[in-house]
């Protein structure tokens, strides 16, 4: 069976405010837990007003205060744009805080614009050109300390948290094989690559101290509700915060609309399908065949759903029919 988990970025919806986002985030994962999801991400974006993820490492341990065993990760931390001990220390306390429940998904990208990735100190420039040293220094800080080590992370050392390695394209899928380490691909807003990715990772894969075997896991959006139409209306909001993105005016997130013109011009609604094509929408029956379809092409070994809705309540049950979709997948 086909393990399935959560993507969460803690949406702030109009009319609502950041605490808000984050006690619906660990509401989400009190749900999703009891509905045997297997992990809880959350992602890094900075200089966004519809997203309270920031504070990755943060809002990870609000969750995990809120739940008792789901495991919890970050989806992901972009690297390039921290120091790999802070990230260390940072995920050792978590770790060290609810033992054998922590993963550390890394991502290249800066999730942010190169202005925002200055004002927190880094070169964009020449971060990311440093992420393969970066992981492997990484790496090191949480292994146990050895006999004259200097520099240590505290908290951190000795809990080997598992990382993973997060793309959208085929640089991380490769890195990943080549140290043996899990890969999971960002196919819920950037699907061209993802079957090429996979079939890297996977002839490449060289197994390690950390994996012995490849496991992969790809993301799809889920907007599940009791009909077909119900579920394209869902998915609206989304549709819509992603035309703001590349106009440029990113903000909280919309209410749905009924009038897809309403959206943008038919440009931009062409870019934003595409962008969302691996996507579960509709009625159980229809996400159920979805995902079977989905899972038989990528022969994935965990599907990560990630859902995006304005009202609380739907993104709850969309979560629930998603779980009942998965059952034998």
């Amino acid at each position: 069976m086909t393990a399935f988990s959560v993507l969460d970025l803690a949406p702030i919806t109009e009319g609502s405010d950041v605490r808000q986002a984050l006690h619906n985030s660990r509401d989400l994962a009190r749900h999703v837990e009891q509905l045997g999801y297997t992990r809880f991400w959350m992602a890094e974006h900075h200089n966004m007003t519809g997203i309270a993820s920031a504070a990755t490492s943060v809002a990870l341990c609000f969750v995990a205060e809120g739940t008792e065993r789901i495991r919890i990760g970050s989806g992901g931390v972009m690297l390039p744009n921290h120091s790999p001990l802070v990230i260390a220390e940072q995920y050792g306390t978590l770790a060290e805080l609810y033992p054998d429940r922590v993963d550390l998904g890394l991502g290249r990208a800066p999730g942010t614009d190169g202005a925002t990735m200055q004002a927190m100190r880094r070169d964009p420039m020449s971060a990311a050109d440093r992420f393969p040293d970066d992981v492997q220094e990484l790496l090191a800080y949480l292994e146990p300390l050895q006999e004259g080590q200097r520099i240590k992370a505290v908290p951190g050392a000795g809990t080997r948290i598992p990382i993973w390695l997060l793309g959208s394209s085929l640089y991380s899928a490769q890195l990943a094989a080549t140290l043996g380490l899990p890969f999971a691909f960002a196919s819920h807003f950037a699907p061209d690559m993802l079957d090429q990715a996979l079939a890297i990772y996977r002839e490449r894969f060289e197994p390690s101290t950390y994996l012995d075997k490849p496991y992969c896991a790809a993301a799809a959006n889920l907007f599940a509700a009791d009909t077909d139409a119900e579920g394209e209306r869902l998915k609206t909001s989304m549709m819509q915060q992603f035309v703001a993105l590349r106009r440029g005016t990113p903000g909280k997130m919309p209410p749905p609309v009924d009038d897809l013109d309403s959206i943008g011009s038919p440009m931009e609604r062409m870019q934003v399908e595409h962008a969302l094509v691996e996507s579960a929408v509709g009625s159980p029956q229809s996400v159920r065949r979805w995902l079977a379809a989905f899972i038989s092409r990528t022969q994935v070994d965990e599907v990560i759903l990630t859902g995006p809705i304005f009202d609380h309540a739907a993104r709850l049950k969309s979560y629930s029919i998603g779980a009942e979709a998965m059952q034998g997948l």
